[in-house]
């Protein structure tokens, strides 16, 4: 038995080459397994920004110009230097450093081949000065407070800038802003204070790579308590002049200067004479209070009762007190001058004015001619006044 011929017809070299084509990079897997060789490696690249916070801000961190190389990125690893860690799929994020040092960052960059490239940057965090005040809550209207900022301190150790605005309700630098103004530099500040109320302001301490702390505060200013007690005091006041016929002497003082005024006397007495008495006027008016009287100079008919001619005047009941009462006031200064000088009322606070006409010396020159036998007269002016001074006591709040 014979056999056949055996052929192979050669195929189409076009067709032979699309095959090698197709297997080739099949192969080329299979042969990088079988010999251990890695999967292409991308390169990471990575932008911080700010890379130098002030304790509690926040940082920006960006990787999306890492390069796969092959395939494309499918895994961002941020490690940021404190513990805390984080996955994304996108290469851009952003972080908070609350606590003050120096970070290392990284990020490692992951492709589809399994590949991986890390790279890192570092941050540095300012740490916040700290801020220590001492101060009271209440003072008393016309005390001093005082202001302590001496516990404040830059925990990295450097020199602190103190800046107080000691009040909120003035622009002290006048640049439109109330709540900025540095009207202390000092660590200890004393605090006149004066109408009761409330102040407000703050104090901003910054260290030497600008972080800064600020702590507004509010001051209560009290008003007083006192107790009113008045105790009664009489004075006098004595003129002694002459004047003549036609003429006046006048004078002017504020009895009512010390204390309230609840009575007064006046007296005028001309110098005793044989022959007829004259005829003098006491005046007096007290402008403030709207108020004036008169009275003429009288004596006994009967010349030998030895009796000078004189006018009286006299009021009681100026004021009424109120004794043992409690009163409040920012001061002692301002309770006085409100019980002195009453809005409305106080009779007889101001100047008083005192005048003394003389319309008449008798006897004149006989017939008009010749000289005149009495051309005028001494006289003497007492007046008594009783006020009421009061005594503040204050009273513990």
């Amino acid at each position: 038995m014979s056999r056949g011929s055996f052929s192979v017809k050669p195929r189409n070299s076009a067709t032979i080459l699309l095959a090698l084509l197709l297997v080739a990079p099949l192969l080329s897997g299979c042969l990088s397994s079988l010999l251990g060789e890695d999967a292409p490696s991308p390169s990471a690249d990575l932008q911080v920004w700010p890379n130098h916070i002030q304790q509690g801000e926040s940082i920006t961190l960006d990787a999306r110009s890492s390069d796969a190389i092959s395939g494309v990125i499918t895994l961002f690893t941020w490690d940021f230097g404190d513990g805390s860690s984080d996955e994304t799929l996108v290469g851009f994020t952003s972080h908070r450093y609350n606590d003050w040092g120096q970070y290392e960052i990284s990020v490692t960059v992951e492709n589809d081949k399994g590949g991986t490239d890390t790279v890192t940057s570092a941050v540095s965090v300012n740490g916040v000065p700290v801020l220590g005040l001492s101060m009271p809550e209440q003072v008393k209207a016309g005390d001093i407070a005082v202001f302590d900022a001496s516990t404040s301190y830059d925990p990295e150790g450097g020199e602190l800038d103190i800046s107080w605005d000691l009040d909120w309700s003035k622009d002290s630098d006048g640049d439109g802003d109330n709540r900025n103004d540095a009207d202390s530099k000092l660590l200890r500040v004393e605090l006149p204070t004066g109408n009761s109320g409330q102040i407000f302001g703050s104090l901003t301490i910054t260290d030497e790579d600008g972080g800064a702390t600020n702590s507004p505060w509010n001051l209560e200013i009290l008003t007083r308590q006192f107790q009113v007690e008045w105790t009664e005091r009489a004075f006098e006041f004595t003129w002694d002049n002459y004047t003549e016929q036609g003429e006046t002497w006048s004078s002017s003082h504020n009895p009512g200067e010390e204390g309230m005024l609840i009575s007064f006397e006046a007296l005028l007495e001309l110098d005793w004479e044989i022959m007829p008495q004259d005829n003098f006027t006491l005046h007096v008016s007290v402008e403030q209070a709207g108020w004036s009287d008169s009275e003429k100079t009288s004596s006994s008919s009967n010349i030998t009762s030895n009796e000078s001619a004189s006018a009286e005047l006299q009021r009681d009941g100026l004021n009424s007190i109120n004794n043992g009462s409690i009163m409040t006031s920012d001061t002692e200064a301002a309770l006085l001058d409100l019980l002195l000088n009453p809005s409305g009322s106080g009779f007889g606070a101001g100047t008083w004015l005192w005048s003394i006409s003389a319309e008449q010396a008798d006897p004149d020159a006989l017939f008009g001619q010749g000289i005149d036998p009495d051309t005028g007269n001494d006289w003497t002016l007492t007046v008594t006044f009783v006020i009421m001074v009061p005594t503040l006591t204050e009273i513990a709040q």
